[in-house]
């Protein structure tokens, strides 16, 4: 199993990179992929996620080949 892994804004800048790739064993949820790059940690609350380029909750199902991204909240004024 390969799954592409984005982040975009200030999470770019914070993991240090814009991607990654991640060959977990077994069926992942978006959550299961944040903490699988995070080590283990739960994800941040109100997160904005998206498998393959629509928009995703946590708990969205994630299947080899799928490409996860991870965007920091908007606000707006």
């Amino acid at each position: 199993m390969s799954i592409h892994v984005r982040y975009f804004a200030s999470l770019r800048e914070t993991m240090g990179r814009m991607e990654e790739r991640l060959s977990p064993d077994g069926l992942l949820t978006v959550s299961d992929v944040w903490k699988a790059v995070h080590q283990g940690q739960t994800l941040p609350d109100q997160p904005l996620c998206a498998v393959n380029m629509a928009y995703a909750k946590p708990e969205s199902p994630v299947q080899d080949g799928d490409e996860v991204a991870f965007f920091p909240q908007v606000t707006g004024g």
